[in-house]
């Protein structure tokens, strides 16, 4: 039998507890979503858009550090559901900009609970999350 080389030890790897929490995190709000006919990149999508009505699907893009190949089959099921609608400029046709529909904007009330009920699920207290949202962010921002 080999030795592992410590670097390729799963406990050694930052990369795992990170995916792993986010697993788990992200499937808390599964039971949340169903009802409402949501996956959890569709809900980020529509937290952003809640934010930021008429965003453009790059600036959306940019938000949620996901490619155009991800957000527009997202951008579509959304607008199946009649949560968005999309249209495009008049100056530039590349350029989509999204916006919540009045059966989005009831979702939004219908969803405003959601945050709360996961929280209250991570047992952080609120310096605790404060800290791990900064770290999470500095780690996000320096890659």
């Amino acid at each position: 039998m080999t030795q592992t080389d410590p670097h390729l030890k799963l406990e050694n790897q930052l990369c795992f507890p990170l995916y792993a929490c986010a697993r788990k995190v992200t499937g808390l709000y599964t039971p949340y979503f169903k009802p409402l006919g949501l996956t959890y990149t569709q809900y980020i999508v529509m937290l952003v858009l809640w934010e930021q009505d008429g965003i453009t699907v790059g600036d959306l893009c940019r938000r949620l550090y996901l490619d155009n190949g991800t957000i527009t089959p997202l951008l579509k099921k959304l607008e199946e559901h009649g949560f968005v609608s999309r249209s495009r400029s008049r100056e530039d046709e590349r350029v989509v900009t999204v916006h919540v529909t009045e059966k989005g904007w009831e979702l939004q009330s219908k969803a405003s609970a959601i945050p709360e009920e996961v929280g209250a699920c991570v047992r952080l207290n609120p310096e605790e999350a404060q800290t791990l949202y900064k770290l999470l962010y500095k780690v996000i921002e320096s890659l």
